[in-house]
């Protein structure tokens, strides 16, 4: 009790506040449990699914190789504690029976997620074993991904360290790459710029080329591309350009969100049928220049393991006995990145062929 006679007083129960503050450890210390199992079951997830995928690369087979990815995925995103919904996913419910846009997986119990996976990122160099292909899966809180329609987005992605605003997507591409080397303290021909290699970007590259920067084209696999500008002296790659998937987009830059980084991006809607589930996913502004933030927000997990080996990471490899894959996971709130190269010996977890 506080206040002496005749003035107010209140009546504290120290009991209940004891109790209170004992729930709300528990359920904090819980929540924390909860991240950390769900982060190490991600990890799960894209082993599993590389190693499915990772069957058919250098078969020439794109499709059989992206549906043995989306099915192992399904399975295994079917087993996480969570109650989750598929915000980029495989398309919508008539295009694809698994991991559709909206599609409720997981559990059913556990906290409510919002997830983003590319099953195959890079199907073609799977298909041909071409250095590069991973697979990719993101996890936030719920509501926290932009449900972006499937069309294409025009993208302008950097590694952490640079001023805020140090490239611009509305900017020409000359000063962009001059600013950037201003910014490392190099010489715009020590830049190297990741670009898709498709005839739109014919221009772009020319562009590029004219400030005396390098260009790396890639002919698949823009996720991966972003992230790659993360860590420029592991991958040599300082800047991304161009236009690419708008669902790769913010699986891109659910990664950059944790490890650092500037992405900006623009969908590019063609028509009404692709401006109609734009304004549906909650998106007014159809010819907003996105941020990291306006395509993901609050705490976020994103996990990816190589199929076939590039620069980011290693890809499966198969041997005697032994199955060994690398990962790399990362999460927002605590800006921790794991590395992690394992070998599976328990060989019945996968579905092997």
């Amino acid at each position: 009790m506080t206040g002496g006679p005749g003035e107010g007083s209140t009546i504290v129960n120290t009991g209940e506040l004891a109790r209170a503050e004992r729930t709300s450890i528990a359920a904090a210390a819980q929540r924390e449990t909860m991240d950390r199992v769900v982060s190490i079951e991600i990890v799960r997830v894209t082993e599993r699914t590389a190693v499915a995928a990772a069957q058919w690369r250098g078969r020439g087979n794109e499709r059989a190789a992206d549906q043995a990815a989306v099915e192992a995925m399904w399975r295994e995103v079917n087993r996480l504690p969570f109650a989750g919904r598929v915000v980029i996913g495989e398309g919508e419910r008539d295009e694809s029976p698994m991991l559709f846009n909206g599609e409720q997986v997981g559990a059913r119990k556990g906290p409510k997620v919002d997830i983003a996976v590319a099953p195959l990122e890079g199907k073609t160099l799977c298909a041909k074993a071409l250095p590069g292909a991973i697979t990719t899966m993101a996890m936030s809180e719920d509501g926290a991904l932009l449900n972006v329609p499937d069309v294409y987005m025009d993208k302008i992605a950097i590694g952490p360290g640079y001023p805020a605003g140090i490239v611009d997507l509305d900017a020409k591409p000359e000063h962009n790459i001059h600013a950037l080397a201003m910014a490392k303290g190099v010489k715009a021909h020590e830049i190297t710029a990741l670009i898709l290699d498709r005839p739109r970007h014919a221009d772009l590259i020319a562009a590029v080329r004219r400030t005396g920067a390098a260009v790396q084209l890639i002919s698949d696999g823009d996720v991966a591309g972003v992230i790659h500008t993360a860590d420029p002296e592991t991958t040599g790659v300082d800047i991304y350009l161009g236009i690419g998937g708008a669902p790769e987009g913010v699986l891109a830059a659910a990664a950059l969100r944790c490890i650092g980084g500037q992405f900006q991006g623009r969908l590019i809607l063609d028509g009404d049928s692709k401006r109609g589930p734009h304004r549906r996913n909650g998106a007014r502004d159809a010819r907003k220049k996105l941020t990291i933030e306006d395509l993901v927000q609050g705490d976020c997990v994103f996990a990816a393991t190589g199929i076939v080996s590039g620069s980011m990471l290693r890809g499966v490899r198969f041997r005697p006995g032994i199955i060994e894959t690398e990962t790399v996971v990362m999460r927002s709130v605590t800006g921790t990145v794991r590395w992690i190269r394992a070998e599976h010996r328990q060989l019945d977890k996968f579905q092997m062929e």
